[in-house]
Formats: C-alpha cells, structure tokens, sequence
C-alpha cells in the first residue's frame, strides 16, 4: 500500500508537466471553459439586446410618448359608456373613429418623421399632391350629384392653395423646406376642401331649387354665368361664411391648433400670434380661390354648348 502510494505522489508531477507541455483539457481546464463559453453567450446576447435598443431609438421614444394619448383614452371610454346607457348604438363607431384615427396619425407621423428627414424636395410635392388628391376626392363625395364632382374639386383645391403657396414662398414668409411647407400646406388644403365641397354642393342645390328662374334667364338670352349670377353669390356666401367668421373670432372664443401648438411647446405666445396671424390669412386666400374656381368648373357640367341646362344633373 505504501509503495502505492509513493508510486503515485512520483507520477503526479510528471503527468500535469505532461499536460501542461502538450496543453492536453484537464477537468479544470473544461471547467473554465465551460465558464468562459457561458460568459462570451452572456456578452454577446446582452451586446444584442443594447444594439437593438439602440438602432431602433425611436420605437422607445415613440413608445413612451404614448402613454399620455394611452391615458386620454378615458374619455372615449366615458363616451362609449353614456352612448351605452342612452341606447344610441354609437358605441361601435366610436371606437372605430378612434382606433383609425390612431393608426392613421401614427402612420403619417412616421412618414413626416422620414420626409423631414430628407433633402429632396420631391418628397415635398409628392406629400402636397397626396393631400390634394384626398381632398378633392372627399369633397367630390360631399357633392356626389355634380357630374366630375372629384376632378372639379381636385382642381380647385389645386389651384387655391398652390396660388397660396407660391406667394407665401415667393414672399419669403415660410422657407421651402417640409417641417414648414408640408403643415401649412395640409391646413391650408384641409380648408380649402371643406369650402370647395360645400360651394358645389350648394351651386346645384340653388340652381336645382331655382330651376324656372334660370331658364327664363337663359331664354331671355343670358350667358350661364348671367343666368345663375345670383346662386353662384349664394353659394359662395355660404360656403366662405365660417372660415370669415372664425377669423373675427379667433382669439376671444378659442385658441387655434397652430398657435396652441407652438404655446404647448414652449414658444412664445408673441411668436404664435405672429404665425397664426399668417395661417388664418392664407387659409381665407385659399378658401376663397378654390371656390370661385369651382364655380367656373361646374357650368360645363350644368350646361350644355347651346346655354340649356342639363336637366339630368338636376332630376335626381
């Protein structure tokens, strides 16, 4: 048992010089390799998660930025319930208009987010044609009875609020740049589009109302315009009436969204008085070219080449 004993405490030396010359694994060696193994698949999911955080910033930033609206969400849900118990079946619209608002706001903030974020001023333009062709196709709808009604509207919001721009830019008022053009330009087309929707759909009801006036006019030898003069004024009156009355108002019953905005934000209330001021003057330019111009765009459609009215436009 002894020379056993001795025989080993002899071997042992030479066999960990062994294994240290030829760098033979050792269950201590395995060990810490097992250790530093774990340890680098540690670092590495841990520098995967922070590159993930960081390349996507925004997602954070956006995330957090929505726990205010989150929480605003409060009110809806006191609306839904008063629709509820008064039995008004608005619940489901309710909270339809909300969830597309939502995505609809969200999309467009990423898409504003990108665009200002480019030097082109294609994207620009792309974004103003987008603006127009969706409110000449909403106000086409709200006159659905106008033959061309879309294209009619189209156009005149076209032509109102470019005629604008190019003035406020030549004017040097605004830089052509997005983070200026592209929100005075949906502001400036948004309104133009409830006008030019309410001008046409007025114009035909008038005329339709009126419809023996105007063809004693006409046959008394009138022009179009001559003979409908008085429904064209009517309409306009109409159609312009709210955009003239908010800006009497503005300031003593309410606070517009441009300078509230810019309070909101930390500017001064001297600087959004300055720039609300410019936005309520282009919104009545505006206002007041696209529906004059759409005026001129439904003759040809109420009127045929001989001065008779189109008495299909006004049967239905």
């Amino acid at each position: 048992m002894r020379g056993k004993c001795l025989l080993f405490l002899t071997c042992c030396p030479l066999y960990y010089s062994l294994l240290h010359h030829y760098h033979l694994p050792t269950n201590t060696t395995k060990g810490k390799k097992i250790k530093r193994d774990t340890k680098r698949e540690r670092d590495m999911d841990l520098d995967w998660v922070s590159a993930f955080f960081k390349n996507n910033e925004w997602l954070i930033v956006y995330l957090k930025g929505m726990v205010k609206p989150a929480a605003a969400l409060a009110v809806v849900l006191l609306a839904v319930a008063l629709s509820y118990s008064q039995k008004l079946s608005l619940e489901g619209d309710m909270i339809y208009s909300v969830l597309r608002s939502f995505l609809q706001l969200s999309v467009i903030g990423f898409v504003l987010q990108f665009i200002f974020n480019q030097e082109n001023a294609g994207w620009i333009i792309l974004a103003y044609l987008f603006m127009v062709s969706v409110a000449g196709y909403t106000a086409g709808q709200r006159a659905k009875h106008v033959p061309r009604g879309k294209y009619v509207a189209g156009v005149s919001i076209l032509a109102g609020t470019s005629i604008t721009m190019f003035l406020l830019i030549v004017l040097n008022v605004f830089p052509f740049t997005p983070r200026y053009i592209i929100p005075v330009a949906g502001m400036m087309v948004g309104n133009a589009m409830t006008v030019t929707g309410v001008t046409m759909k007025q114009l035909r009801d008038d005329i339709k109302m009126q419809l023996n006036l105007v063809e004693t006019a006409l046959a008394l030898g009138a022009t179009p315009r001559q003979a409908t003069l008085q429904q064209v004024k009517r309409a306009l009156v109409i159609s312009l009436s709210p955009v003239l009355d908010s800006c009497k108002t503005v300031g003593l019953i309410s606070l517009p969204g441009a300078m509230t905005g810019m309070i909101m934000g930390g500017a001064s209330p001297l600087e959004a008085i300055q720039l609300q001021i410019v936005v309520m003057n282009m919104m009545v330019g505006a206002a007041t070219v696209s529906s004059i111009m759409c005026t001129y765009l439904c003759w040809p459609s109420f009127f045929t080449k001989a001065y008779q009215l189109q008495t299909r436009v006004f049967s239905s």
